[in-house]
């Protein structure tokens, strides 16, 4: 089977489970070590069968609801390629937007000047690793309730070079217990409510820790309202993602715990209110 009709038999098979039939290509370019570029001048080379049998594979695989990233075992972010397992939330490009606009606020507030900051919730770690990368005068901490979670997180600040602490706890519990404060906390905690919808993919493949925030899914933004003023430094900054149409309520409670912060709501580019940014 050559690589054009290997693409076309799995983006038949995607299309007919209403899967996204761009898995097809990830998949094989996975299988065969190549680069996109280097796939499409390759569309009438000659696929070798052990190759065909393991892309099959993963094709019925991801047919049943298996993401993608899963099966190949990384996704990208901010240009890097991050390691995920089940485990750990696949990371998003929302959560990109995120980083991209923390990092600019940090810039205006610290300039050059040494930043504690902790990613609260940090899964693959994408969040604290980028943003230890990103940022030469950060102290990054990153925190995780699994164990197994920060096990992946820490795999990848290994891979990608990044100095980064590793604190196993529940939210920010470790830090008020030894009285540790920061001048960031950055989140993407579970905000979906308990009762909404998911597409197979994602309830059935990624860790529900992740994903459920409670009947409402502001139940972590409730819990992070009590920690936070035990934890973050007076000209601190707080960095949220939120669900879409969540924005003002956690707007609202920043306000009330925090009078005197420049609270923002900040917009994805798809239109969707998804960050809300605090500076005290």
């Amino acid at each position: 089977m050559k690589v054009f009709e290997a693409l076309k038999w799995a983006s038949s098979c995607l299309k007919e489970a209403k899967r996204d039939e761009n898995a097809g290509e990830m998949l094989l370019r996975h299988h065969l070590g190549m680069t996109r570029t280097y796939l499409l001048a390759s569309l009438q080379e000659e696929v070798p069968a052990v190759t065909i049998k393991k892309f099959q594979y993963d094709v019925n695989k991801h047919v049943d609801g298996i993401p993608v990233q899963y099966l190949i075992g990384s996704e990208e972010f901010y240009g890097r390629t991050f390691q995920v397992n089940e485990e750990v939330l696949i990371p998003r490009p929302e959560t990109e937007e995120l980083v991209l606009g923390l990092i600019e606020r940090m810039k205006q507030k610290f300039g050059h000047n040494p930043i504690q900051a902790v990613d609260i919730g940090t899964g693959s770690g994408a969040i604290g690793v980028t943003l230890a990368l990103e940022v030469p005068a950060i102290e990054m901490t990153c925190t995780d309730i699994a164990e197994e979670s920060l096990a992946v997180a820490k795999k990848n600040a290994k891979c990608l070079g990044a100095k980064v602490q590793f604190v196993h706890g529940d939210l920010l519990k470790p830090f008020i217990e030894t009285a540790q404060r920061f001048d960031v906390v950055v989140s993407n905690p579970p905000y979906i409510p308990d009762s909404d919808e998911l597409s197979t993919v994602v309830k059935d493949y990624e860790p529900n820790r992740a994903l459920f925030g409670g009947q409402d899914g502001l139940n972590f933004y409730r819990r992070f309202m009590e920690e936070l003023p035990l934890v973050i430094n007076k000209q601190g900054i707080i960095a949220f993602e939120v669900g879409a149409g969540q924005a003002n309520v956690v707007a609202d409670m920043l306000k009330k715990k925090f009078h005197s912060a420049k609270v923002e709501v900040v917009f994805d580019i798809n239109g969707k209110d998804r960050m809300v940014f605090a500076s005290l």
